[in-house]
């Protein structure tokens, strides 16, 4: 086969984007060269690659594996690349993070911080829920990925680099946040606000409630944490969310901590990857940023009853 390594990037960029418009502009051609290029990659290949279906285009199972070749090819080379660049002092080339939503809390500040040590480096930021960001991870298709709850036996690489403490809130005028040491028990009449299933905040609640035998009466599972924090600041119920999702803006959210016994529950945050992949020297560097840059001291505790903690910064 005749394909060339600017086809085979071509394709990979039809296969991240499910579009040949959108391909085109990733590597810088226009949609009719494109189409071309894809075209004699098919041809070379003697068996359909992909298909569209009412304007979508779906790979073939040879597609796909084109795909996953291609992707590991270009993962090699650009390692390269960083490894050659390092050689001569250079720091430069693309950086691939995927991160849970409620880390777009804290991770933009630290690639900010990164970037200003090393401004030549490109990062590129996946935000999804967990089941995405495990979706991608199988796929090969970042460098490190950011979550509280990998998957376990999946062969990963895994540091934990940051408390992730998990806090109930209610409404700021509701009475209940300013009792001392409210027993789980308590709120059995309450109506819960929750993430939803398959997310790390619900995953480590669910495990939580089960430990200590407890079943919420649960009125809503949402899939964001603002979306939470404005049901619950309108009276709707109490909620679970991770402090990092808490920016100090009290009046802004209208919520406040809980004393509730047995919280906050102590999870983390993980810096993950298969145990099998490579890390170029960028992503290496990231992780050691990560690693240095985040404060370890233990998650404090809430503070005497009465205080009001939606506006503590995370």
């Amino acid at each position: 086969m005749n394909i060339t390594f600017r086809q085979l990037k071509l394709f990979l960029a039809l296969a991240n984007t499910g579009s040949v418009s959108a391909a085109a502009r990733s590597v810088h051609v226009t949609q009719p060269t494109a189409s071309m290029q894809l075209k004699e990659v098919t041809q070379a290949v003697g068996m359909p690659l992909y298909e569209v279906i009412s304007k979508k285009i779906y790979l073939t199972d040879m597609g796909k594996e084109l795909a996953t070749t291609a992707r590991e090819m270009v993962q090699t080379w650009d390692a390269f690349q960083q490894n050659v660049d390092g050689a001569r002092g250079l720091k430069r080339g693309k950086l691939r993070v995927a991160v849970v939503s409620t880390a777009t809390y804290f991770m933009p500040r630290l690639i900010g911080s990164f970037c200003k040590k090393y401004p030549e480096i490109d990062v590129s930021l996946e935000i999804l829920n967990r089941d995405g960001v495990v979706h991608r991870m199988k796929a090969n298709l970042d460098d490190l990925y950011i979550m509280s709850q990998p998957p376990v036996d999946a062969g990963l690489a895994d540091d934990v680099f940051m408390d992730n403490p998990l806090v109930v809130i209610a409404a700021s005028s509701d009475q209940l946040t300013r009792r001392a040491s409210i027993a789980i028990s308590a709120l059995a009449d309450s109506r819960f606000i929750l993430r939803e299933k398959g997310s790390g905040t619900r995953m480590g609640v669910d495990q939580f409630f089960k430990k200590n035998k407890f079943r919420p009466d649960i009125r809503m599972e949402l899939g964001s944490n603002e979306a939470i924090k404005e049901a619950v600041a309108g009276g709707l119920g109490i909620g679970v969310v991770s402090r990092h999702a808490l920016h100090g803006l009290q009046k802004e959210h209208g919520v406040a901590t809980m004393d509730v016994e047995g919280f906050p529950i102590l999870s983390n945050w993980h810096i993950v990857h298969p145990l099998s992949k490579r890390l170029s020297p960028i992503a290496c560097a990231f992780k050691a940023h990560l690693l240095n840059e985040v404060d370890h001291r233990p998650v404090r505790q809430r503070p005497a009853a009465g205080a009001h903690r939606a506006e503590e910064p995370a």
